[in-house]
C-alpha cells in the first residue's frame, strides 16, 4: 500500500468544517510528512503506517494552539477516520489523494 503523496483532508469539527493538504513522503527509509491549512504549515510526527491504518500527530496554531492525534483507514486513494486535540470529542476526517 502507498501513503506517499498529497491529500486533501476535510476536518468536521464543533466549530465548522476545516481543511488541510497534507503530503506525506518517505525520508531515509522511514514516512514523514507535512500539513498546511488556516495560513500555516506543521509538520507531521510519528508518522506510521500498519497495514491500511496510518496514523500521525501534529501541532497546530490556528484556529487555536492544538496537539493533534490522527487515525485514519486508507482505501486506495481515500481516507477516513478521525482527530482528537487531547480532552476534546473526536473529529471525523475524510481525505482523497490529488491526482497529478
Amino acid at each position: 500500500m502507498t501513503v506517499e503523496g498529497t491529500r486533501d483532508l476535510t476536518m468536521s469539527t464543533p466549530i465548522g468544517e476545516i481543511t488541510a493538504v497534507t503530503e506525506f513522503r518517505r525520508e531515509h527509509g522511514a514516512l514523514a510528512g507535512t500539513a498546511s491549512g488556516a495560513g500555516e504549515e506543521a509538520q507531521l510526527g510519528d508518522v506510521v503506517l500498519d497495514g491500511d491504518r496510518l496514523t500521525w500527530k501534529q501541532s497546530i496554531t490556528r484556529p487555536m494552539r492544538l496537539n493533534l492525534t490522527f487515525a485514519v483507514t486508507i482505501d486506495g486513494d481515500t481516507l477516513t477516520g478521525t482527530s482528537r486535540a487531547g480532552r476534546l470529542p473526536a473529529a471525523k476526517v475524510t481525505g482523497a489523494r490529488r491526482t497529478p
